[in-house]
């Protein structure tokens, strides 16, 4: 199978359920916030190898996965995943973010569009604080992309991000999960032109509205 084969609906369901059954102590990152964590890592201004990033998915502290079939399938499907990530922000081209839609019982709840990818964030933040070498970057043109991204954290959480703040504050939040979704794709590209430059200038930002999330979680 081609490495950067897209993960069907079945596959993305077993890699979920992998990641829910790792047992106590170990913590693994939730479906949703494995894709923005691998976008973090794929935005690093040097490759990062498996051997390092796979560590953190399995753990938040990083500790080795029981060895056997599960943690090998799950390395599996994830690295299908990273090369899916891997070959669309290379192109510069449209790729789905994994951010669900809620049920009915959590639409009750009352949740803004910037509070469903705020998983998938989470994941992006946990990238950068583990490599650090997007984030070391002097560019001026990091500060937009990551206001939109960062947008739906507490100010609290942002801690001597002054000039990012001040971003955050002339946004607009998106109006619906269709437009959040394209701010992270369309955030994600903008980074990858500053940190993963492609010979000859940026390529002509892909815009795809989504009008529905992907799948549906409780």
């Amino acid at each position: 199978m081609n490495a950067a084969a897209p993960l069907s609906d079945v596959e993305l369901t077993e890699l979920e359920q992998l990641l829910d059954s790792l047992p106590a102590p170990l913590e693994p990152l939730d479906i949703s916030a494995l894709d923005g964590y691998l976008c973090g890592v794929l935005l690093q201004p040097q490759p990062v190898p498996a051997s390092q990033w796979l560590r953190w998915v399995g753990d938040v502290e990083g500790q080795a996965l029981p060895p056997g079939p599960q943690a090998q399938r799950l390395s599996t499907l994830a690295q299908r995943r990273h090369a899916e990530l891997e070959q669309a922000i290379a192109q510069r081209q449209w790729f789905d973010p994994w951010v669900f839609e809620v049920d009915v019982e959590a639409e009750a709840q009352d949740l803004s569009a910037s509070d469903l990818t705020l998983p998938w964030v989470a994941g992006f933040a946990a990238a950068m604080d583990r490599f650090s070498g997007l984030m070391a970057m002097d560019h001026p043109g990091l500060l937009e992309p990551l206001a939109i991204l960062y947008a739906g954290f507490d100010p609290d959480d942002l801690e001597d991000a002054d000039e990012l703040l001040a971003v955050i504050e002339t946004l607009e939040p998106p109006s619906s999960l269709g437009e959040a979704v394209e701010d992270l794709v369309r955030s994600v590209l903008l980074l990858a032109d500053i940190s993963r430059p492609r010979s000859g200038g940026p390529a002509r930002r892909p815009r795809q509205p989504v009008a529905n999330a992907r799948h549906t979680r409780r």
